[in-house]
């Protein structure tokens, strides 16, 4: 008698692995949609990796608490690289090994550079990076969106700030590595279409504070102004050995700076520093997506607090999950990459997402901030 029921429970079995070996699990109907996180959370980047993964769960935790998408949950999977190349390559291996559905809001640009050819290889869906580097953009990638403006774009509009008000003597302050050159080509492009160039180039190495050489080169040029390419703890400890050199100029960041690490490590000496915004200004309420934003922080509790890095990790999951919504019943890679394509000129509450099928980049949207010495900023 035991025998045919044993028979039937083994073919089960059997049947259950084959459909386990021929259907990745991104595709099963009772599985969690899993997508893998490389960011820092340890060394001197640590707060643009805590601070982005912080965001993205805000949306992701909201969602699951309404039952996932089509009944699945999103499971974020975090995995720290320190702002290191090798360490989130071997992340990224560990995350495709393990057949995750998507990658989700990578941190930085030496950082992404690693993972894209194992991301085109594998042509697993690349989503919202922590980075405007045109290395990325260009050449096109159907696996890679990205939700961000560029570094293109945020230097252009820096430039042209600083060429109205007269000023023409412009430095830059770069961290010497991909995302370092990415600002330089930014700032360079811009100055030569005015019939300019950097008066000074200083460097700085990735995760380190060491800039003597740099404050040096570039204080004895006099500049007017001087664009920082770097992360939040090397471009305070310029700030303040060029200010302690006697450097009276404006000092110019990217959004990548991380801008309230950077507020939080000048305290008093942030007054008058300016840093450019890709995403929507995250502590008022006159838009959409920022009091939805606003409001999730309030029902999460805890000590975080509004900052632009947590709003861009909220503003890359909020998109992500409506390209999920569109792409179909237990969808799989393909699937989520044609969905998130359907967002054309989509509305998220006043900050508008454009991707095709011929443009994976969502937003040009780019303005200027400046820091107060009491840790607000300033539009």
């Amino acid at each position: 008698m035991n025998r045919p029921l044993n028979r039937r429970r083994a073919l089960h079995h059997l049947a259950g692995w084959g459909a386990a070996l021929g259907t990745p699990a991104f595709g099963q109907a009772d599985k969690p949609i899993v997508l893998g996180q490389s960011a820092a959370t340890t060394g001197p980047a640590a707060q643009l990796g805590i601070q982005m993964h912080h965001g993205a769960r805000l949306y992701f935790d909201a969602v699951n608490a309404q039952g996932g998408v089509g009944g699945r949950p999103i499971e974020l999977r975090l995995l720290d690289d320190g702002y290191e190349p090798e360490r989130c390559k071997a992340n990224t291996e560990q995350f495709i090994a393990k057949d995750v559905f998507a990658l989700f809001g990578y941190v930085g640009t030496p950082t992404s550079l690693a993972a894209l050819p194992l991301v085109n290889q594998a042509r697993v869906p690349f989503f919202g990076p922590f980075t405007g580097a045109q290395a990325l953009r260009d050449p096109f990638s159907r696996s890679v969106f990205h939700v961000r403006a560029s570094y293109y774009d945020e230097t252009a509009l820096i430039v042209r700030q600083l060429t109205e008000l007269g000023l023409k003597k412009i430095a830059v302050f770069r961290q010497d590595d991909s995302y370092g050159q990415a600002g330089l080509d930014g700032v360079q492009r811009a100055l030569a279409s005015k019939g300019l160039e950097p008066v000074a180039v200083g460097l700085v190495k990735r995760n380190s504070v060491d800039v003597a050489a740099a404050v040096a080169a570039i204080v004895a040029k006099r500049p007017d102004a001087v664009v920082q390419i770097s992360a939040y703890k090397s471009c305070a400890a310029f700030i303040r050995a060029a200010r302690k050199a006697g450097y009276g100029g404006t000092f110019y960041n990217v959004s990548f700076v991380g801008t309230q690490a950077l507020a939080d490590e000048l305290g008093k000496e942030a007054l008058g520093v300016m840093v450019t915004q890709v995403m929507p200004y995250p502590f008022s309420t006159t838009m959409g997506i920022t009091r939805e934003y606003l409001q999730a922080l309030r029902q999460a509790g805890g000590t975080d607090k509004p900052n632009y890095s947590s709003m861009e990790g909220y503003v890359a999951a909020r998109v992500f999950v409506e390209g999920l919504k569109r792409a179909g019943k237990n969808p799989g890679r393909d699937e989520l990459v044609t969905g998130l394509e359907t967002l054309q000129r989509f509305d998220l509450g006043g900050f508008q997402v454009n991707f095709s099928p011929r443009s994976h980049v969502a937003s040009q949207f780019v303005e200027l901030t400046m820091l107060s010495e009491d840790g607000r900023v300033k539009r």
